[in-house]
């Protein structure tokens, strides 16, 4: 039951990254096929953009689908992949920890100096926030994939983990 929910909870945190890939490509769609441009467009735009990069941090630290550089990984045992799979995680976890918390003060900064867009004078900071939550999920995915690392690496969704155990 516990494993379904996290699963359940990780995939819901995919599908919000994987939603927001979709509102900037119809934004793109928007612009450059139909050559239609609504108010903001590029602030949004860009605005979607720094959400859409945060969410997929969120997503693909979870999977380990990052970039990865495994020349010494590949050339040790499974005992000693698993031992650097951890210690990669753990730095992960700390470098992701902090910049949710710079982040963080980003959003107040905004909040508290009323940036607005160009056109339509919409605030800016709903938009900080919505990015900094999805580096909040990225700070728990990364915690979840860690305590599965050490704990339970059977039920790590990537198989070159699980057989490592």
């Amino acid at each position: 039951m516990k494993r379904a929910y996290m699963d359940r909870f990780i995939d819901t945190i995919e599908w919000v990254a994987a939603g927001f890939v979709g509102i900037v490509a119809a934004s793109v769609l928007l612009r450059n096929i139909f050559n239609y441009s609504i108010p903001d467009s590029f602030d949004i735009g860009r605005l979607m953009l720094g959400i859409l990069i945060f969410w997929g941090i969120a997503a693909t630290s979870y999977r380990g689908a990052h970039i990865t550089v495994d020349l010494i990984w590949a050339n040790v045992g499974p005992k000693y992949q698993r031992a650097i799979d951890v210690f990669a995680t753990l730095v992960l976890l700390f470098v992701v920890t902090v910049q949710t918390w710079t982040l963080f003060d980003k959003v107040r900064g905004t909040y508290n100096d009323h940036v607005l867009t160009f056109d339509m004078h919409m605030p800016t900071w709903p938009f900080f926030a919505v990015a900094w939550a999805g580096d909040v999920s990225a700070v728990l995915l990364i915690a979840i994939r860690t305590y599965r690392l050490i704990f339970h690496p059977d039920e790590m969704h990537d198989p070159k983990i699980a057989a490592t155990e």
